[in-house]
């Protein structure tokens, strides 16, 4: 079991430039801004219930629109929780949690396997929340599983307001994350897969 589960990745094109800084056994907090008010406000709570430290700064393309910024964040993110996670010896692997938001309910189950697969299924009842489309928030899963390597079936039960839908979303994503990065005590050096390696 790695004692240190950090991370810091940066990422520098012509659309975007930010830095991500992670600790996975962190106590929950965030700080830092990118220009999207709300994506900053759900990475608080993916902060808060996956509980872990992260910091992220940087700049992007807003003008235009948020997508590149939304996008590259989930790279960014994905890359590392990626790199934190190392060769994933000792964690619990599979995680799940379905989470409440008022009168939206959304599920998460998944799988730190290596593996990038997005099933997403949420109907978000309108375009935008603010200044923040709503549709992104499929974009930044996609692209933070891709880069992450994770397993992720992510879905709405139901929901008519906006914000708890998407909030539900994230708050669902942290809870399974924190459960599956978890190290079990009774396994810390064992590599959960009969394979001998998550990739």
């Amino acid at each position: 079991m790695s004692p240190n589960r950090r991370a810091l990745i940066e990422r520098n094109t012509k659309e975007t430039q930010l830095r991500v800084e992670l600790d996975l056994d962190g106590q929950g907090r965030f700080e830092g801004q990118v220009g999207v008010p709300f994506l900053e406000h759900m990475l608080d709570l993916l902060a808060r219930h996956a509980r872990l430290d992260l910091a992220v700064s940087g700049q992007g393309d807003t003008q235009i629109d948020p997508h590149h910024t939304v996008e590259d964040l989930g790279i960014v993110l994905g890359q590392a929780l990626a790199k934190a996670l190392g060769d994933k010896r000792g964690i619990y692997r599979f995680g799940s949690a379905a989470v409440p938001m008022e009168e939206a309910l959304a599920r998460c189950v998944l799988d730190i396997c290596g593996r990038p697969y997005l099933h997403y299924r949420a109907d978000i009842p309108t375009e935008r929340i603010g200044d923040y489309e709503t549709e992104l928030t499929e974009d930044f899963f996609r692209a933070l599983v891709n880069n992450a390597g994770l397993t992720l079936h992510l879905e709405v039960l139901y929901g008519k307001n906006s914000h708890h839908v998407v909030e539900a979303l994230f708050k669902a994503f942290a809870r399974a994350l924190r459960q599956a990065a978890a190290i079990d005590p009774a396994a810390t050096d064992d590599i959960p897969s009969t394979k001998g390696v998550l990739a």
